[in-house]
């Protein structure tokens, strides 16, 4: 049986991160579906750092369907989970379905990446507590405050937890990711 990912997001998610995980992952076999508040179709977001700004500038970006809202998701049936960052996290933390989802996956131990402002969910969890984490950089007080350790590095393995800074830091994410992934929840 061929494993499923999940991933979880929502309107204003940086489309790369969303989008490459979901492919990435789909090329390497294993089945994956995105979850967010309802079924629709939802609208992604492009971030991008430009000479002048003070921080990363915000573009529309691509539409996606969510295959399943939270509420339909049986965490059970999922090897292992996949969280973007863009401005999703900021509203979806507070989703009480998808906070069941997330403590699902850490309470079973079962392997996480997350990326950007993706941590901010698994911070709205308890899920960081104790832990190494990277994020985007302007997000270390939020993980010191949520008890994790920061290291400003493309990509942090604690465990079966695998975070990113953005979208540049792909490469080294995913290949973190998939090393865990094929120990844990190989393809067969």
């Amino acid at each position: 049986m061929t494993p499923k990912i999940l991933i979880v997001t929502g309107d204003a998610a940086e489309s790369l991160e969303v989008l490459y995980p979901y492919q990435r992952l789909r090329e390497e076999g294993y089945e994956v579906h995105i979850a967010a508040p309802e079924r629709k179709k939802l609208r992604f977001v492009v971030h991008d750092f430009e000479p002048g700004f003070d921080t990363y500038t915000e573009k529309p970006g691509y539409t996606w369907p969510a295959d399943l809202a939270f509420a339909e998701v049986d965490p059970g049936q999922y090897a292992a989970l996949v969280i973007p960052g863009g401005r999703a996290p900021e509203y979806l933390r507070n989703d009480p379905e998808l906070r069941k989802i997330l403590k699902s996956f850490f309470d079973t131990d079962k392997p996480v990446a997350q990326i950007c402002h993706g941590p901010l969910l698994t911070a709205a969890v308890d899920g960081l507590r104790g832990r190494r984490v990277t994020a985007y950089p302007a997000l270390e007080p939020d993980m010191q405050t949520a008890g994790a350790s920061f290291q400003d590095t493309e990509a942090v393995v604690d465990g079966t937890l695998v975070s990113s800074r953005a979208w540049p830091d792909h490469p080294a994410w995913m290949r973190e990711f998939l090393t865990v992934l094929r120990t844990k929840a190989p393809v067969t």
